[in-house]
Order: C-alpha cells, then sequence, then structure tokens
C-alpha cells in the first residue's frame, strides 16, 4: 500500500535491510523527511503529508521491520539508535543528496529522530527537527537522574505520574507475551481502540501490517531503553532548530518531560495542543500548519513569532470563528484569540468590517486570519459558511455566537416584524453557528468550545427590552441544554453575560413605536450613557478566554451582571420590583 495515491516509491538497502520509501511533491523544493512511531507505519503521516505536498518535497518511509521495509536478522540487536540513524541517513541521501532535510518524527519516530539530530554525522544532513509525542531517551535518563538523586514532593510525583504512563514499556520488555499478543487479539481489536480511547478517525489506516509491525517494533524498546536510562550521553545536544509539539492530552508522555529542554536545544519553539497521543491523525489540519510554518521559517532565516497574549498554550494554532466581528465585543474577542496564537475567523454582514478585524487579527499575533461576510440570521448563508470555513481551514475549535441586535420599547409596540428580526439574529443566529459548527466538533471526536454571548438582560426582567431579553434568555437556556448534551464529548458550551458595555450596538439599537427622529435621539442617549459607563469590550473579550480555559458553564462579565445574576438566584422579587420603574426618556 503506498502512502498516498499519486505516491512515487522507491527501495533504499541499507544495512542488510531495504526501506520503502514514499515521496510527494516537487523534488526541487525543501525536503520533509516523516518518521512514524510504534506500532505504525508510514501510512500514519498520509493526512499531515497531503497537506503538505503542495509546497514542500514530503518523504515518508516504513521503518525497517514495518509496513513494506524488511525486518533485519536476527531481530534481537537490529533495532538500535545507531542502526536507524544509519537507515535516515541513507534514505536522506537518496532523496535529497545536496541538501539538508526537514525532518519530523512522531512517538518512536522522534525518539530517533532526536538521536539524529543530537549525533555528530548527521550534522549538516538535517535543516530542522520537530518533535511529537517522543522523548530524547538521552535527555529522558538525565531527567530521571535528577529526580532520583535530587528528590523533592513535585519531582518524586513527576517520576511517579511518568512511571504509570509507561506501563507499557514495561510489558514489551517481556519475552515472546507482546509478540503473541500483537499477532493474536491485540492487533484485532487495536483500530478499534484507538478510534474510541484516542479518538481516531476511521480510514486506511491502521494497515494490514500492524500485527507484524508491533511485533517487530518491541526490538525497538528492548535494543534501547533500558541501555540508554542506564547510560545516557552527555553530548546530546541538538545541532539544528527544533519545534516540539506537546499534546496536552497525551495518555503516555507527561508534559513535564519537555521541562528542561532549553538546556539541549539553543534554539527550541514550543507548541502545544489540546488532544492526544496519535495528533498525526487526530489534527492532521494543525500539524501539518505548524511543520510547514516552522520549515519555512527556517528556510528563510526568521524565528517563529511567539504568541504575546493571554494564554497561548491553551490557543495557540487552534481555529476560533467569532461572529459579530466587525465590531465591539466580537471584535476585541477576535483579537484577543489573535494574541493568543489562534487562527481566527472574523465573520460579520458588514464584509468591509470583517476584512479590518481580520487585518489587526493577523498584526495583532493571528498566524492566520480570514473574513467572510455572512448573515447569522440566513440559514442558507450560514450553511454555505460552515462548509467553506471546514472545507478551507478545518473544524472549528472554539466557536464564539456574538453577533447581535438590539430593541427596545413596550411589548404592545413591538411589532411582530419586530420580533422576527430579533429573534432571527439574536436567537436563530447562535441556533444556525451551534447546529452547523457544534455538529462539525462532535464528528471529529476531538472536543472544542462553544461560547454563546446572551446578556445580562437574559435573567433581569425589563419592561423596556421584553423582545431582547426574551430572546437572550433562550440564548443561555439553550447554552446550558447544549452544555449537558455536549458534556460527554468533550465540547465544553458557556453563556456570556456581559452587562452595559461601550459597543456599538447602543448607537444600532431600535426602538419600538417611535418615528426616525425620535428613534435617533434615544440611540443617541443610549451611546451617551453606555459611554459614560465606559466599560471596555477587551474585558468581555478576556472573560470569553478565560471562560473557555476554565470551562465555565455562565460567565456574568460586569458588576451590575454580576449582582443581577447572584438576585436572579435568591431574591428575584428585587429584580421585579426593578424592571417596574420606566426608564427616563
Amino acid at each position: 500500500m503506498t502512502l498516498l495515491t499519486g505516491a512515487r516509491e522507491r527501495r533504499v538497502r541499507t544495512g542488510g535491510v531495504e526501506l520503502c520509501v514514499a515521496e510527494l511533491g516537487d523534488p526541487g523544493r525543501p525536503t520533509i523527511v516523516l518518521v512514524h512511531g510504534y506500532p505504525d507505519s508510514k501510512e500514519v503521516w498520509s493526512e499531515v503529508a497531503e497537506r503538505l505536498a503542495g509546497d514542500f518535497h514530503v518523504v515518508a518511509y516504513d521503518v525497517r521491520g514495518h509496513g513494506r521495509s524488511t525486518a533485519p536478522r536476527p531481530l534481537r540487536g537490529g533495532f538500535t539508535l545507531e542502526k536507524l540513524t544509519d537507515d535516515f541517513l541513507a534514505v536522506a541521501d537518496a532523496v535529497s543528496p545536496d541538501r539538508p532535510v526537514h525532518l519530523v518524527g512522531h512517538d518512536w519516530g522522534s525518539v530517533q529522530a532526536w538521536e539524529f539530530t543530537t549525533v555528530r554525522r548527521t550534522e549538516g544532513r538535517i535543516a530542522s527537527f520537530t518533535s511529537m509525542s517522543g522523548p530524547s531517551l538521552d535527555h529522558f535518563g538525565h531527567w530521571i537522574g535528577r529526580r532520583v538523586k535530587r528528590p523533592t514532593p513535585r519531582r518524586v510525583g513527576q517520576l511517579l505520574g511518568q512511571g504509570a504512563r509507561s506501563w507499557y514499556v514495561y510489558l514489551l520488555h517481556t519475552p515472546v507475551l507482546p509478540e503473541l499478543a500483537w499477532r493474536g487479539p491485540l492487533g484485532k481489536r487495536w483500530p478499534k481502540v484507538l478510534e474510541r480511547v484516542e479518538k481516531v478517525p476511521r480510514g486506511d489506516y491502521p494497515t494490514s501490517s500492524l500485527p507484524s509491525d508491533a511485533a517487530h517494533g518491541a526490538w525497538l524498546y528492548r535494543d534501547n531503553v533500558r541501555p540508554r536510562m542506564r547510560n545516557p550521553r552527555t553530548d546530546a545536544y541538538a545541532h539544528a532548530p527544533v519545534q516540539v509539539i506537546t499534546p496536552l492530552e497525551d495518555r503516555f508522555l507527561s508534559e513535564r518531560l519537555d521541562e528542561e529542554l532549553e538546556q539541549w536545544v539553543p534554539r527550541l519553539t514550543r507548541r502545544t495542543i489540546q488532544a492526544g497521543h496519535w495528533i498525526p491523525r487526530t489534527r492532521p489540519d494543525r500539524v501539518a500548519a505548524w511543520i510547514g510554518e516552522f520549515v519555512t521559517s527556517v528556510e528563510s532565516g526568521s524565528a517563529p513569532e511567539a504568541a504575546s497574549g493571554p494564554h497561548p498554550e491553551r490557543f495557540s494554532g487552534q481555529l476560533v470563528l467569532v461572529t459579530g466581528a466587525g465590531s465591539g465585543i466580537g471584535r476585541a474577542t477576535a483579537l484577543a484569540f489573535a494574541a493568543a496564537g489562534a487562527r481566527v475567523v472574523a465573520v460579520d454582514r458588514n464584509a468591509e468590517a470583517a476584512v479590518r478585524t481580520a487585518e489587526a487579527s493577523r498584526r495583532a499575533g493571528a498566524p492566520e486570519a480570514w473574513a467572510e461576510p455572512a448573515d447569522v440570521s440566513d440559514e442558507q448563508a450560514m450553511e454555505k459558511l460552515a462548509e467553506k470555513v471546514t472545507g478551507a481551514y478545518g473544524v472549528v475549535d472554539v466557536l464564539v455566537n456574538n453577533a447581535g441586535i438590539g430593541l427596545s420599547g413596550s411589548f404592545f409596540d413591538t411589532t411582530a416584524e419586530d420580533w422576527k428580526k430579533v429573534l432571527d439574529v439574536n436567537l436563530w443566529g447562535v441556533i444556525h453557528g451551534c447546529r452547523l459548527f457544534g455538529r462539525r466538533m462532535a464528528e471529529r471526536g476531538q472536543g472544542g468550545h462553544i461560547v454563546n454571548v446572551a446578556s445580562a438582560a437574559a435573567y433581569q426582567p425589563s419592561r423596556a427590552l421584553p423582545a431582547y431579553s426574551t430572546s437572550k434568555a433562550a440564548v443561555l437556556m439553550l447554552s446550558e441544554c447544549l452544555r449537558a448534551e455536549l458534556a460527554g464529548q468533550g465540547i465544553g458550551v458557556t453563556a456570556v453575560c456581559p452587562g452595559f458595555v461601550n459597543t456599538a450596538i447602543t448607537s444600532t439599537a431600535r426602538f419600538a413605536g417611535v418615528d426616525g427622529p425620535e428613534e435617533k435621539r434615544l440611540q443617541q442617549r443610549a451611546a451617551r450613557l453606555y459611554g459614560l459607563r465606559n466599560y471596555p469590550p477587551e474585558k468581555v473579550a478576556r472573560a470569553v478566554l478565560r471562560a473557555v480555559v476554565r470551562d465555565e458553564p455562565v460567565v456574568a462579565v460586569t458588576p451590575e451582571a454580576r449582582t443581577a445574576r447572584v438576585l436572579s438566584r435568591l431574591a428575584p422579587g428585587v429584580l421585579r420590583r426593578i424592571a417596574r420603574v420606566r426608564p427616563p426618556v
């Protein structure tokens, strides 16, 4: 089986084995070599390779004893890091004889690649290295040694935690049993285990060679782990720039293993992602984007820019879509996510305003930002938007349903058409966003977060805002219901309830039952009052990011919103009496 349709295959002989090597893309472009882990074959990279092939020469090979590569004989002693380094150099010389290659490794592919990047005989052959879910055995050995020699409660806890995560390593050192398990029931059940536990989508991975791949790969551990743990190299310094992508939900490796890398890696770039171990399969979009950015920066001689805003460890590289992003809370929220390193899709019915927000997002730190004009009240327009965003940019990680309009006036002055306009934007706009983008989050199976911007008016009645308050109360209840439904799928839902915030909604809100000049006067008056309050939308944006990080169900932002929230639960009669007060005119 080839890596992808259209891939070119060649055989490379080295050290008594024959390696199956697949290539995609233009050989004249920078070469990226992808090294797979255990118990995988090169097909683990198929979706990442396809995304990279348009801009790079992409190479993936089956490690000896895996996939369509042959196994050494005897197996014992045939998988040492020294021999794996020979294999890599043979592949690099075959696919890129005149230029250094950019190396990418996952799991045991990363373990090997750390060796390649820190031994002297590969200097000049590696332009950069991207590591995922696989430490250097030498660095790991020193990490353990420091904690054993100078134990503290924190260090002992780290040792015990990683020891528990490494349970499979002990089993793989037992004779015969791993081979019997993989060639028997475990090999048959492994695809289902990946699907259920790691949320790896179904497809052409893993391949039918899995049982023999896993049986042969047990020698990766037996030939290397104990010797390096006992006697780690003291010169394991990287001679190329390194990018480390750390999945924060990795079941097998603690993120603490990467804490002390700066002493070994002079040129280090860190990335984190809210995902499990098999990110080449579960998040190929993000992995490919980061690899591409890193390779491009190394080729150009520039360093990737670090996020400057709060929570970059949570949002860096994530795809965030914000509706009503042209101004006010939506624009501030888009810029806050951009400063945290997120990729931003700015949606607004005003196309020019959306473009301005996207441009500002890129200046604020977003690696990528796009403007998409859409009216959230238009179901067909939202369906087209969801199709376009998913196809062009990927599945949204964080959805912020912010778009809304204001309407003031008594109930009997509010016409049926007034009600329809408010509910179409404030409620149906949220429903469309949750249904279309939330469904794709759920189908992806990697979690996410939905933020619905409601209002303090959702729980604070007012004789002047019957339609607006009703729409926002519905958004609040929708958020609570959706949160309950999606909890088991790792998707959080938050209702954010700002109070009096200084945004353009005050100057554009409609007033039922009055003529044009009177409506203009009331709009100016409302804008003036909110201006005097002067609560900036940037504070709401910070509350949005914080709510996602903490997975909070309901967030009342301003002091008056928090006070009303408490009264609604403890003394609702007080709010009812306040609601009767006629607003000044």
